[in-house]
């Protein structure tokens, strides 16, 4: 299983942290990145292969995964040119290249419990399964899922009506058998939109979603985090500094050792 994790974006809702640094090269645990810790949770759960599309910094992304390199994986970066000048669905669309077979597809600011991939691994066969969080409130940022009954994706974006909401999208999802074509394919037609250079991926899977082929897996009570503002960077922080003392589950790279 490949996975694919989208790091391209500077993160300007961070700066000034993110004035020279990459989102994906700020350290969360001690001295480790948030890259760092997403590579070590994969390598934990059996994944040998990753792709990091790189933008914004890509020379200091290269630079760590020269100088940390993790056993057991093999790791290249993919350059999106379009990364000052684009959201999200442009530098999935410059992946397209890396979707030849079944593939994990991760934000670069998402973090999670270790075994949250594993979750997914093992989850119900299906040609796309997302992950979802729920939770009891749901803001405007937040990237809002609808089933159709059971595990079925019936929507997800933003603007989500709340009376239709049953969860939200952390950033994770799977891609399986005519999963793979179908996502690559669907870009290919999101890619000539207008405003193709301000749409998100996700955009591309609630376009799959009349075709039945999106179902979901629930985290039911695993810890997750998205890092998109200094607010978000500091709880983050936070939950790694309470965690003093070794604990099956819990996210920091020295207790997967």
């Amino acid at each position: 299983m490949k996975v694919i994790i989208l790091c391209a974006g500077q993160g300007r809702r961070l700066l000034p942290f993110t004035e020279e640094e990459p989102k994906c090269l700020l350290t969360v645990d001690e001295d480790r990145s948030v890259l760092e810790l997403q590579l070590r949770a994969l390598a934990w759960c059996g994944i040998t292969e990753v792709t990091i599309m790189v933008g914004f910094g890509a020379d200091r992304v290269e630079r760590f995964l020269a100088e940390r390199p993790m056993p057991g994986l093999t790791v290249r970066t993919r350059y999106n040119p379009f990364f000052d000048t684009s959201n999200n669905l442009v530098t999935c669309w410059a992946a397209a290249a890396e979707m030849t077979e079944d593939f994990i597809l991760l934000n670069g600011d998402t973090l999670f419990d270790r075994d949250v991939p594993r979750l997914l691994l093992t989850s119900p066969e299906a040609p796309v399964t997302l992950v979802i969080n729920r939770k009891a409130e749901y803001d405007d940022d937040d990237m809002k899922v609808s089933l159709n009954g059971g595990r079925k994706l019936k929507a997800v974006g933003k603007t989500l009506p709340l009376a239709t909401v049953h969860g939200e999208s952390i950033g994770l999802m799977m891609f399986r058998g005519r999963g793979v074509s179908a996502f690559r394919d669907a870009l290919d037609v999101a890619i000539r939109e207008p405003k193709a250079l301000q749409m998100w991926y996700l955009s591309v899977i609630n376009s799959l979603c009349p075709s039945s082929l999106v179902e979901t897996v629930a985290l039911d009570g695993r810890w997750w985090a998205e890092i998109d503002t200094c607010e978000d960077l500091a709880k983050v922080r936070a939950h790694f500094a309470s965690q003093q003392s070794p604990v099956v589950g819990v996210f920091p790279a020295a207790r997967y050792e």
